[in-house]
């Protein structure tokens, strides 16, 4: 597989020979990791379904309040309220099932070389992420134990927000961040990103700790070799 020398480079794909992957990896690549967002977490974390569940009470409940204010009896708010409520779960399924898509869609690769992110429900493209053109990483807690890792592309590397979206950091626009989100053992796969990193980069970073280890690959795709047992004190990666 050719690999490109600079971050972002976006390729549109209808076959994939490797799980996750547009093209077979070369001889001198492996697979360290693959993953996917949780759903449920997302849900949460990117769909933001609480505040819609929320918003959609609190709108529910004011217009029962309405009705009451009115003159109108208990059985005409319920009435109001029940004439509003399928609406409100529409919404909220509708939600739910775009972050079950979008988590189903989406696939996570972190290699020896590079991190790999295939994403897209009706349209899927694949960022290819050279670790030489990563500048940093953070990791922060997410919902249901995971984990959300944030990537900071060296130099001029762009890639556009909404073509991101939602596997992008939040607030992030002037210069958009990918993100891995809602990684189950984000603390764990973030270790593994740092130590990649640092063998490629011959830099040290600062490390995370990781209190149970990643699950091994299946028996299909290479294993991940152990790393050199380097101290990592710098800050290229962190947690926040």
């Amino acid at each position: 597989m050719k690999v490109s020398q600079r971050a972002g480079a976006v390729r549109e794909h209808e076959h994939e020979p490797v799980h996750g992957l547009p093209e077979a990896l070369p001889a001198d690549e492996r697979v360290l990791w693959q993953g996917a967002p949780d759903w449920r977490a997302l849900a949460v974390r990117a769909f933001h379904v609480r505040k819609l569940i929320v918003y959609f009470a609190l709108m529910l409940a004011l217009r029962g309040s309405v009705v009451l204010a009115d003159g109108g009896s208990a059985i005409d708010a319920i009435r109001a309220v029940a004439t509003l409520a399928p609406l409100a779960l529409l919404g909220i399924g509708l939600t739910l099932l775009i972050a079950w898509l979008s988590a189903r869609s989406t696939a996570y690769t972190l290699t020896n070389r590079r991190v790999v992110m295939r994403i897209g429900i009706v349209l899927t493209l694949s960022f290819n992420l050279p670790l030489k053109r990563i500048a940093a990483a953070e990791m922060a807690p997410a919902p249901r134990g995971t984990g959300d890792i944030a990537l900071d592309l060296a130099g001029n590397d762009r890639i556009a927000w909404l073509q991101l979206w939602p596997h992008a950091r939040p607030w992030h626009l002037a210069k958009p961040q990918p993100m891995l989100r809602c990684v189950p053992q984000g603390a764990q796969v973030a270790q593994l990103l740092a130590q990649s990193w640092s063998q490629v980069t011959g830099l040290d970073v600062q490390p995370i700790d990781a209190a149970e280890p990643l699950p091994p690959l299946p028996e299909s795709q290479p294993q991940p070799q152990a790393d050199d047992g380097r101290a990592m004190p710098g800050t290229a990666m962190a947690t926040r």
